[in-house]
């Protein structure tokens, strides 16, 4: 090989889908060097936004490359090699090989990046796990799954991994939003045909039903060595009528799936789960940073201000962009006014994005233990909870567990439940808006404000099944028992040193949970008594015995 001149082309594109460095090399002889075809591509590269290094150097067959762009060949994700000692002999039209070239070029590349946030705090540590772990296991096919809650950024891990990735393979497939595209009419075979078309490059694929669908992957990709990204799947069955299972896509391939729910993740045998965690709170007050004032710091004079929406956000990215944006360019008076509006009311881009969880539970008792740990459990040890609510008849052990799965609680330190706080006000926000206006018709209360008018009012309702209402030692605070009376189906109760009058005849007689924290009576009133109930916490109380008579 004899080439006088060595084209290199680094070229970066700008454009609304990617901002990606790329690399290329090209050679021919003195006769292809500059002046001639090597200087038109250069010009034409140029004018499509590329910008590109030209090494002069002559090169010959057994000649080191220099330093400089060998590390230049090195980082190439595209080549182009030209060999034509013959080239000013051809019949060829110098400008429609031009064309062509940057064509392919730009088609490959706007085809294969996907786009990411334009501030990608603490995305870099995520992806380049990912990437080792890719790079260890080399055999076979791979199947990856990224699992978190809502919001917590599994989309964007795996479009970086798969942008860091894409160049590796022939053929790619992202598939996104695919819990929401398959609900849609003609979404399921739809997801079917765009993974055709993706890896067969061709925009003439028309599947006439799901089962014909599976049948057609299996047999046109199973000897294709693919990336493919399955983002928000929820259900076995997707997976199944896209892949078939690990083996329907060929060897050596890639499959990575986002979802919120591990246990999924567990049915389909993955190679590696990824737990995609929050951000810490230096990568959270920058990224908050970013879209509230554009820069990597908080404005002087915001710092506190920013530190507390950080707090309320819990290193969650999704909270952090919204928030940020939606208080850019505001004056300090508002940040306060959002911060005090957002203790009562959840942010709605944020909540819509979590209830997707929530809405995703199968059954009622499902969402009634989620409701019941948001209002009252948050912090309490897992088997009192279990024990509590399987006394409520809502099957608790395995209830427990799929909440676990779906990432809407998690078990903390010493065994106690523990949620994101962005999630519990998601579950208190869903009992708030089942009557904004009349607290006495929600299901669960635990606001101060809305407790005390109810009881105070006497305007209680049978809708009422759990209610807490906390006040401190010194607390003098009384209300009336008959305020309990149209409570029928109250099952879940806590008052903290709160002091009732009158007589418990009326008194709601199905709990099964009663903690009463410095309860102040001498002994248990006798039509106290509660023939189901499974728990009872009277700490610090005034008891001298349990029953005035035996029982």
């Amino acid at each position: 090989i004899h080439i006088h001149a060595s084209f290199f082309v680094n070229f970066n594109i700008q454009s609304p889908m990617v901002i990606r460095r790329v690399h290329q090399f090209q050679g021919g002889k003195t006769l292809v060097g500059r002046g001639n075809f090597v200087s038109h591509l250069n010009a034409a590269l140029s004018n499509t936004g590329i910008n590109t290094f030209l090494d002069d150097e002559e090169l010959r067959k057994g000649k080191k490359l220099g330093p400089e762009l060998l590390r230049a060949i090195q980082g190439s994700q595209i080549s182009i090699v030209v060999f034509s000692p013959n080239y000013v002999h051809s019949n060829c039209n110098e400008n429609s090989v031009v064309k062509e070239i940057v064509d392919q070029v730009v088609k490959k590349l706007e085809k294969r990046h996907l786009t990411i946030p334009d501030f990608p705090v603490g995305l870099e540590s995520h992806t380049e796990q990912l990437i080792q772990f890719l790079r260890q296991n080399t055999r076979g096919v791979r199947l990856l799954g990224i699992w978190g809650m809502g919001g917590i950024g599994k989309s964007t891990i795996a479009k970086a991994v798969y942008n860091n990735l894409c160049y590796e393979f022939e053929e790619q497939s992202f598939l996104a939003n695919i819990r929401e595209v398959w609900e849609k009419d003609s979404g399921r075979i739809g997801l079917q045909e765009q993974l055709l078309s993706d890896i067969l490059k061709t925009r003439r694929i028309k599947v006439h039903s799901l089962e014909w669908g599976k049948a057609m992957i299996k047999e046109r990709l199973c000897t294709k060595r693919a990336l493919v990204v399955l983002d928000d799947v929820s259900e076995f069955e997707q997976f199944s009528a896209l892949c078939g299972n690990r083996n329907g896509i060929g060897p050596d391939s890639i499959i990575i799936i986002t979802t919120r729910d591990v246990r999924l993740l567990d049915i389909l045998g993955v190679d590696f789960i990824y737990e995609a965690d929050g951000l810490d709170l230096d990568e959270s007050l920058e990224l908050l940073s970013w879209h509230a004032f554009r820069e990597a710091s908080p404005t002087k004079g915001f710092l506190i201000l920013s530190r507390d929406v950080v707090a309320y956000c819990g290193g969650l990215p999704l909270a952090l962009e919204v928030l940020g944006s939606y208080l850019f360019m505001r004056r300090k008076q508002e940040w306060h006014s959002v911060l005090s509006k957002l203790k009562k009311i959840p942010n709605n881009q944020i909540h819509d994005k979590l209830k997707i969880s929530f809405n995703g539970l199968r059954d009622r008792m499902e969402k009634d233990i989620f409701l019941d740990i948001c209002c009252f459990f948050v912090g309490e040890d897992r088997a009192y909870v279990t024990q509590i609510l399987n006394g409520c008849g809502l099957h608790a052990d395995i209830g427990l567990t799929v909440l676990i799965e779906r990432s809407l609680i998690k078990v903390e330190k010493n065994n106690k439940l523990g949620m994101h706080d962005l999630l519990r006000d998601m579950g208190r926000e869903i009992v708030r808006e089942s009557s904004p206006e009349e607290p006495e018709k929600r299901s669960r209360l635990w606001c101060h404000e809305d407790v005390v008018d109810v009881l105070t009012d006497h305007t209680g309702t049978k809708a009422i099944e759990g209610l807490v209402m906390k006040f401190q030692r010194t607390s003098s605070v009384c209300f009336d028992t008959i305020a309990f009376e149209k409570m029928k189906r109250l099952r879940l109760l806590q008052l903290d040193h709160v002091q009732l009058n009158g007589d418990y005849e009326c008194f709601p007689k199905h709990l099964r949970w009663l903690s009463w924290h410095g309860f102040p009576l001498k002994y248990t009133p006798e039509n106290l008594y509660q023939k189901n109930l499974v728990a009872m916490d009277l700490r610090h109380n005034n008891l001298t015995k349990v029953w005035k008579k035996p029982q």
